[in-house]
């Protein structure tokens, strides 16, 4: 034979001893499935509208599978409650349900996956006992995975594990379920309003129940029967009643009378005021059509004011543009007249300066005239002579 053929024999014996394994822990945990279910009402919040409905729920703890009906008698699943060894199950401490009757009822259960359920018992006794029998249900999941991994030879656990807690869950699945029991009698009762004085022993069935409605209903009835009873007198006396205050009605009526006709005087009179009122509505409708067509007419006039005063004011600003010019330029004229007017008193000065001095040249010129005058009289004289 050769290495290779051997190799995979010794492969195929690996392969078969482990399915062999794997078809004995199925087989544990099918042995105990079905056997101590724990099952019982819950009230299990809905995802989307976060309303409460009554939900059977069926907790198998060998498997670890939790499913929920609509009703205890109805034949198909509505759903599953998914969860692992490593989800979050507790009692939750904050009453989520809202009535003060839930309060350590709601249990809580967080998955790795994010995703939370939201569940409430009617008791706390059997929150617990659902809280403890999923813990149990996990010690089974835990144990079963560590077997699995254990086939691979990455685990340490043995198939005499996976029994033992399996036993374990069944057992805290039985001893759950009585609390269950006595939470869902404790509910009847509530539900059935049975006195203490009446307790019921042991698990209520069809025929219990029954009983007990019909004996409920047969009080209602005797119930009504005296209230039908005490109605049956009262209407005696209203009658005695009515049939002494027939002269009140005849009254009445007389006074109805009345009242129609002056509802009749009322009618005309307000058919008479309905009829002012039109008319003084059709008048002021043609004031307010009138209104309207001056308003019109003064909005026009108004279109025409504002443009001449936009335009009167333009030239406004025009005429006060041209001023400033001529501000300016008399502005500068005044410099200009101011300046002429300085040189005319320098040229002034000047002058009269150059007057005195012709004067005085002449004075001087005539004074030398009359010298030399007088020097050639002189001179004649001394020629004549």
């Amino acid at each position: 034979m050769s290495d290779f053929a051997r190799e995979s024999e010794s492969w195929q014996r690996i392969v078969d001893a482990t399915e062999n394994s794997l078809d004995k822990i199925k087989r544990q945990l099918a042995s105990g499935s079905g056997r101590n279910l724990l099952q019982g009402p819950l009230f299990k919040r809905s995802e989307t509208l976060r309303k409460w409905n009554e939900r059977w729920v069926i907790l198998d703890p060998t498997t670890g599978k939790m499913e929920y009906k609509t009703r205890r008698n109805e034949p198909t699943i509505k759903g599953t409650i998914l969860f692992d060894e490593n989800s979050t199950i507790s009692i939750s401490p904050v009453n989520f349900q809202g009535l003060p009757k839930y309060n350590g009822c709601c249990i809580y259960i967080g998955t790795p996956q994010k995703k939370d359920y939201f569940l409430c018992a009617e008791t706390p006794g059997a929150a617990k006992a659902w809280v403890t029998t999923l813990h149990a249900t996990q010690l089974v999941l835990k144990a079963h995975k560590e077997a699995v991994e254990s086939l691979s030879g990455s685990g340490s656990a043995t198939l005499g594990t996976v029994a033992t807690v399996v036993a374990a869950a069944n057992s805290t699945a039985l001893e759950c379920s009585r609390e269950i029991q006595a939470a869902m009698q404790i509910s009847l009762r509530n539900a059935l309003k049975i006195t203490p004085n009446k307790p019921i022993d042991g698990p209520l069935d069809d025929l219990t129940i029954m009983k007990e409605t019909l004996r409920v209903k047969d009080e209602e009835l005797h119930n009504l029967a005296r209230e039908l009873r005490s109605r049956d007198s009262m209407i005696k006396e209203i009658a005695d009643k009515l049939s002494e205050t027939a002269e009140a009605a005849v009254a009445a009526a007389s006074a109805a009378h009345t009242m129609d006709e002056q509802r009749k005087i009322v009618c005309v009179e307000f058919e008479r005021l309905t009829t002012d009122s039109q008319r003084q509505q059709e008048a002021t409708k043609l004031k307010l059509k009138e209104l309207e067509e001056k308003t019109f007419t003064l909005s026009k006039e108004k279109d025409q004011l504002v443009k001449e005063r936009d335009a009167a004011l333009q030239e406004a600003h025009m005429w006060r543009s041209e001023l400033g010019k001529a501000r300016e330029r008399v502005v500068i004229l005044e410099g200009a007249v101011v300046r002429a007017e300085e040189k005319v008193r320098v040229a002034e000065a000047s002058g009269e300066a150059k007057s005195k001095e012709a004067s005085q040249r002449e004075a001087t010129a005539w004074t030398e005239k009359q010298e030399l005058l007088a020097y050639v009289n002189m001179l004649q004289t001394q020629l004549q002579r």
